[in-house]
């Protein structure tokens, strides 16, 4: 049996890539970033790394899971933030 190649072979032209200059690439639909916006940016390299999140069972009521769930991608998230926020007000 023959073997089927599935890997396809780049179109791109390298050799021109490789001879742009940075001031011929048009960077007009790129975004702004302000200072407050760069400095509000978060570079992990070097830092201490984010604590591990631990996985769990947890039983909540369905209403309230479907609720957070509605809110969309990240729901899991915005729980952690609201049980950290509790915490934070309750600790003596």
């Amino acid at each position: 049996m023959k073997k089927r190649v599935t890997t396809k072979r780049s179109e791109t032209d390298w050799n021109r890539v490789d001879a742009t200059k940075d001031e011929d690439i048009d960077t007009s639909d790129v975004p702004h970033v302000s200072p407050e916006m760069f400095a509000r940016g978060i570079v992990r390299r070097g830092l201490k790394p984010v604590s591990a999140k631990q996985q769990l069972t947890i039983r909540i009521d369905q209403d309230v899971l479907d609720w957070y769930k509605r809110q969309g991608r990240g729901y899991q998230t915005k729980i952690n933030s609201l049980l950290r926020a509790y915490m934070e007000a309750h600790k003596a």
